[in-house]
């Protein structure tokens, strides 16, 4: 009797792991990027398509851009947070003040390729910036191509040619970095930045080169100024892909280690590098509206970088001021850079 009252405890244990291993799980993702953007296309969808086949489509994602299920892109962290959606992709810069340590990454000049800069993102968050996202379960952080000048009516040929200009910003260190070079910086997210150029709200935004078609900077726009690729770029953006902590850790095993495959530093560099990757299909839209581009020299470069070194200070002395070592951490982002880049 006792055999068989084991048997059958054993069977049905059994029973139960096969239909724990054998659920579906749906999962919600939302972002505030456009269905027609190369992010959407290339990196998220591409990201999803990736991890429902290597679930054996166990794992379904309900897929939902351009803030579809409602909210604003200032409120997808929280979203993830509070189990409102499962995943987001989302900027840190759209929880101001929250995440101090991880924004180093958008200082001035500091990222060489989005790559080897978001695989450098990854390893400082985990060394120097975990408990900034102890409300999540944080799957990625990457970071975009070089930031551009784009201006309506006037090419900026030097660091003078920004003064008084009302640029687009997406992040405080980078309405930080436009004002110490002279600009009048206007935070906003990038959904918005057609209605301003159009509006005469702003004169010009700085954004990558991959993402210009997706907010019809091609066409809103007629000058444009970069920096040589080979240089530490103007500045960046950093951006996190989290999900909601209980859905994950509600995951069978097995699901668990299909999303723990796509998270993590190879796909930190991995999104970086996709995202950098459309930078030329987004300058080419450039080309094909005939609009003026402007490569800034050396010269340039130098009194871009000595008019930002403000922005530097002022972060490590606001790091000080929270109680954490200011310059160790912006010399550890650093580090890890120039690794990353060798």
């Amino acid at each position: 009797m006792k055999l068989k009252q084991l048997a059958m405890a054993a069977a049905l244990a059994l029973a139960s792991t096969g239909s724990a291993l054998a659920q579906t799980v749906t999962l919600k993702f939302h972002t505030f990027m456009s269905p027609q953007s190369a992010v959407w296309r290339d990196m998220h969808m591409a990201w999803m398509d990736k991890v429902e086949k290597e679930s054996g489509g166990k794992i379904k994602f309900e897929r939902y851009p351009a803030m579809q299920l409602g909210g604003t892109p200032l409120n997808l962290y929280d979203q993830a947070k509070d189990g409102v959606v499962d995943v987001v992709w989302t900027l840190v810069g759209n929880t101001p003040g929250r995440m101090p340590r991880t924004e180093v990454f958008e200082l001035p000049f500091m990222m060489t390729n989005a790559e080897a800069t978001s695989r450098a993102m990854w390893e400082y968050v985990q060394a120097n910036a975990k408990d900034e996202f102890k409300d999540v379960h944080l799957l990625a952080t990457h970071v975009h191509g070089p930031g551009v000048i784009h201006t309506k009516d006037k090419q900026v040929k030097s660091v003078a040619d920004m003064k008084g200009l009302k640029m687009r910003g997406p992040t405080r260190l980078t309405t930080n970095m436009l004002k110490s070079v002279g600009a009048t910086p206007v935070g906003m997210p990038l959904p918005q930045i057609p209605d301003a150029l159009s509006k005469g709200v702003i004169d010009g935004c700085v954004i990558p080169w991959e993402v210009v078609p997706a907010v019809k900077v091609n066409e809103l726009t007629k000058f444009h100024s970069e920096f040589d690729p080979k240089l530490p770029a103007l500045y960046t953006t950093t951006f996190v892909l989290a999900m909601n902590r209980a859905k994950y850790d509600a995951l069978p095993p097995d699901l668990k280690k299909v999303i723990d495959a796509n998270s993590g530093l190879e796909t930190s560099g991995w999104l970086g590098k996709v995202q950098e990757g459309n930078d030329v299909a987004g300058r080419k839209s450039v080309d094909a509206s005939k609009n003026s581009i402007t490569r800034l020299t050396q010269a340039d470069y130098e009194a871009f970088r000595k008019a930002a070194d403000p922005v530097d200070d002022d972060w490590v002395k606001e790091m000080n001021g929270k109680g954490f070592d200011g310059k160790k951490l912006l010399e550890s982002a650093r580090a890890l850079i120039q690794k990353q880049t060798k």
